[in-house]
């Protein structure tokens, strides 16, 4: 059996069993819904939840965009600059290990856009592993060719690009693969925590919605919305990182 089918082998037994379970024990739909209400959810419902997810989307994907930017920025910075690491550093870890919910009230009453509230939080959650991976990376540069660079004369800049930069690029697609996922979960919280509603409502605020009203089949319908975008979004930045590393880096040479 090829690998590629196993995990959909799985997933199937699973969904029947949960099925069967459902339907022959009579579980009311607001306890446990059976997988076909799900479906039937997403049916009939799909329209304005893949409304609700395009907002959701939009900050994620901006929050990621914003993550990936300063992230690297901040990195070469610290990579240059030893004392300003030393100093810094330690709050870009308090950033990490703060939890969001704990910062939300602060952020929505210091900030009157209810869309970069939610940027602020989503970038929040994803900014971390950029900074820490491509810090990674430009440290894990070979002393040997930082040595020819200055033995030859190069500029800062001329180093930082033609070398620092191809050293780190793993690294930093390693942290933006970690990051997708986590600018996704800042935004679902963010969107929970702020209880956003008219156009900036997004599908965590639909899911909230159809909880507090015992809909639990569109809940998991906004669930599995949510789930296969998180999905995706890893697959589309892995893919991102095999393409551009195929040609000359050993992590995904194999693999072309």
């Amino acid at each position: 059996m090829k690998p590629a089918i196993m995990p959909a082998v799985f997933g199937l037994l699973v969904l029947t069993l949960w099925e069967s379970a459902v339907r022959i024990n009579g579980v009311p739909e607001y306890i446990l819904p059976s997988p076909t209400a799900i479906i039937m959810a997403l049916w009939t419902s799909g329209p304005e939840l893949l409304g609700a997810l395009a907002v959701t989307l939009q900050v994620t994907v901006a929050a990621l965009i914003l993550a990936a930017v300063t992230g690297a920025g901040i990195a070469f910075a610290l990579a240059q600059w030893k004392t300003a690491e030393q100093t810094l550093f330690p709050y870009a870890v308090f950033l990490q290990v703060t939890p969001i919910v704990t910062v939300a009230p602060f952020i929505i009453i210091w900030v009157e856009n209810i869309f970069v509230v939610l940027l602020i939080l989503a970038w929040m959650s994803a900014v971390f592993p950029i900074i820490s991976n491509t810090l990674l990376g430009l440290k894990s540069a070979d002393a040997n060719l930082k040595d020819m660079f200055r033995l030859y004369g190069a500029s800062r800049w001329q180093t930082a690009t033609r070398l620092l930069a191809p050293s780190a690029l793993p690294y930093f697609l390693g942290g933006l693969r970690i990051s997708g996922g986590l600018a996704l979960i800042g935004t679902v919280v963010a969107e929970m925590v702020a209880g956003t509603s008219g156009t900036y409502s997004g599908l965590a605020s639909r899911l909230m919605e159809a909880s507090y009203r015992l809909e639990l089949a569109r809940a998991l319908a906004c669930f599995v919305l949510l789930s296969a975008t998180g999905f995706a979004l890893y697959l589309l930045l892995d893919a991102l990182s095999r393409r551009l590393l195929r040609h000359w880096h050993e992590s995904a040479r194999h693999e072309s």
